[in-house]
Order: structure tokens, then sequence, then C-alpha cells
């Protein structure tokens, strides 16, 4: 691996002990321990998705990466779970480094995660939304813009950006996220406040990524005004490649698409060991915090089920593919440690450049 620029070596560097501001991303049933260990070896911050796996096959996900690396990682956490606190202990130790939230986790969970020496970064989509876990004391943000994959706000990526370096201060670091891939992106993303960048679609689509060839093609060949930002698939807005079983379930209404949900919640009760009383409090907090009607909450169940049946099975006509707008920018399927090497001799070229 090349050399990084004094530039590049920012304080969430420091923070988490990464050699490189690079963040590979929680995705379901994507970040499993081989794309994780191959982020950490190449410098960057892995995070393996927790929520779409029981407590023992995070048991095994952790070892796995452990066996193959000592540098640190993260783990992406569901705010409400009835095992939160076995999964907390299983990473301390472990001695994973960063405990991720996918939404804004309960300020005992920052304090709890705080206090064994985890590292807490949510995933935020709005400045407000940064404030409030800054006033909680977590010591990091990822900023997704509207670019981004997966559940995903409004505001683009180059406005909400600088917009939480306000928001949050010089106490908290924000990693940017929704449409980078390059090193110039890197570079873009310090320009405006940010400590790094996080990357989802960039990652899944390289040669570590365990993702289905075929899926993988189908990623390749959609350009960037080939993705949808769809409240069809499990109530909130969530960017996926626009196919054609999405083209159904946007002109479906959410009476029609109940039977499909009522069986996927069944479905991921099996698969990933939850309790009915957990996802009732989880549905219970995504209405309020997403301001969400009931109806769409049952829908919810779509999401780890239609995305598994994509990402996992190949199944494009029964699933869906979560994606940032990025995929139409993407051509090839690297490595990571390819990847890394590209990016950081990318962004040394956009430094040297500026600076001339």
């Amino acid at each position: 691996m090349i050399g990084a620029p004094p530039a590049l070596r920012t304080r969430f560097c420091e923070l988490v002990g990464v050699r490189y501001p690079i963040v590979q991303t929680g995705m379901g049933w994507v970040a499993g321990s081989s794309l994780v260990t191959a982020t950490a070896k190449a410098g960057g911050l892995g995070i393996l998705a927790s929520a779409t796996m029981t407590l023992e096959q995070l048991k095994e996900q952790i070892a796995e990466v452990r066996a193959e690396t000592d540098a640190p990682f993260g783990v992406n956490l569901r705010t409400d779970v009835d095992d939160v606190d076995a999964r907390i202990a299983v990473m301390v130790d472990a001695e994973v480094r960063v405990a991720s939230f996918a939404q804004a986790p309960r300020a005992d969970l920052v304090t709890q995660c705080k206090e064994a020496g985890l590292v807490v970064m949510p995933t935020v989509g709005a400045r407000r939304h940064a404030e409030k876990v800054a006033e909680l004391g977590v010591q990091a943000v990822i900023a997704q813009g509207a670019e981004g994959g997966g559940h995903t706000g409004v505001v683009p990526t180059s406005l909400l950006t600088p917009a939480v370096v306000a928001g949050v201060g010089d106490e908290v670091c924000v990693i940017s996220a929704g449409g980078w891939s390059s090193g110039a992106g890197l570079v873009a993303a310090l320009a405006l406040g940010a400590d790094g960048i996080a990357m989802g679609t960039r990652f899944l689509l390289t040669t570590d990524s365990k993702v289905p060839d075929e899926v993988k093609a189908t990623y390749l060949a959609t350009p960037v005004t080939g993705t949808v930002v769809s409240r069809r698939v499990d109530g909130a807005p969530q960017r996926v490649v626009r196919t054609d079983l999405v083209d159904k379930l946007e002109s479906s209404s959410w009476l029609a698409n109940l039977p499909r949900s009522l069986r996927s919640a069944h479905q991921f009760r099996k698969e990933s060991g939850a309790s009915l009383r957990s996802l009732l409090t989880e549905g219970r907090a995504m209405k309020q915090g997403n301001e969400l009607t009931w109806p769409q909450v049952v829908m919810a169940a779509n999401a780890p089920v239609m995305t598994k049946a994509g990402l996992v099975d190949g199944r494009i006509d029964a699933g869906v593919l979560p994606t940032g707008q990025v995929t139409g920018v993407i051509d090839e399927l690297p490595s990571v440690a390819e990847l890394f090497e590209r990016i950081l001799a990318e962004a040394s070229d956009s430094l040297r450049r500026l600076g001339a």
C-alpha cells in the first residue's frame, strides 16, 4: 500500500486507529467477515452488518475477522433488539473498536458503549439529527446524503456534509457518505469539512464482496438515472436499482403488498432470531422516528427479506437491490486492496494539483 499524504491523516484516523479515513458501511447481507477483513487489512474501517445476523452468527463473524487481522473494525447494531447488551459484550470481548448505528441510538446505549471503550458512530441524514446525537455524546457520525443507497434522506451530500460539520462542532468527527467512489471524492469531502468518507456500493462492487456475480453485473449495467427512491419496499424512503419488481411495487397500494409484508415479517423472525416483542418495539420506534403510519411499519419487514432475496439469493425478480447513485459511474470490480491503492493515488494526485 502506498503512503498517504499527511492531509489524509485526519483526526478520524486517530480516533479509531485506522491508516486511512475510509469507511466501508455495514450493509445488510453484504458486509460480512470477508469484506470487513479486506477493508481492515487495506487500512480502512470495515463495519460488520449485524442487523441481519443472529447473536451466534455475529460471534462467528467477529471471530473470523479477528482470526485474520488485529486491525480496528466496527459492528453495526440495531437500536431495539432484546440481545443488544449481549452483542455489545461480545464486541467488547473481541476488542471491536466502533459501534455503528443506522438510527439514532438511545442515550443509555451511547453511555454503555462509551464506558466499554467503543467509539459510537450513528448515521444521520439531516443536521438536526446530527445535533441530537452529538448531545448524547457520540464521537463520530456518518452524514449520508440523498445520493446514498438504501434508506436515505433528501439533502444532497454536498449540502449535508458542511451543514452537519457546522452543527456538531469540533468534538464530533464527521464522515461524509453518498456518491463517493474515488480519491478526488475523498479530497472533495475533506474540503467540505469532513474527516473522511464512507462508501457502500463501491465496496459491494469489489471481488471481496460475496454478492453473486450476476447481481453485480446488474449493478454495473445500471446508469446514474437507473435508481429510484421508493417507499413501497418498506414504508421509508429507500434508494434501490429500478427493476420490474420495483416498478410493480410502485404501482401497487400498501394493501396489495400487505400479504408479502406479513410473510416477510415471519421469515425475518426465523432467520434473525428476533422476537416478536423486539420487532414491535423497533416498529414503534421507526413509526415515531420517521413519521410512518402503522401500515408502513408493517411493510418494514419487507426490507431485510427482499434485500436478502436480491443480494444473497440472486433473485432480482423477487428482491430489491439497494444502491447509491454512484453505481452509475462504476464499471469494474477491483479487490478492496486495489480500490484503496487507486483511491489513495487519485487523492494524492488531486492534492498535488490543488497545491500547484
